[in-house]
């Protein structure tokens, strides 16, 4: 589960909970294949490293 950020103030960014969801899903991917060595232990994980991106600013999810 996801404590940090809080998905409340996630949702702030986002028009609704589905789009935040693929969006975040869709970054954590890339981080996967962008750097994998980073996620070989199990101490950071991708998809908290892209919803904390999302809650500072630096990705920004987008209705394509």
């Amino acid at each position: 589960m996801l404590a940090d950020p809080p998905i409340d103030k996630l949702l702030e960014k986002t028009e609704c909970r589905y789009m935040l969801a693929c969006g975040v899903a869709k970054r954590a991917r890339q981080l996967m294949q962008q750097n994998p060595e980073m996620f070989r232990d199990d101490k950071v994980k991708p998809l908290s490293v892209a919803a904390k991106e999302v809650y500072d600013g630096s990705v920004v999810i987008r209705k394509d």
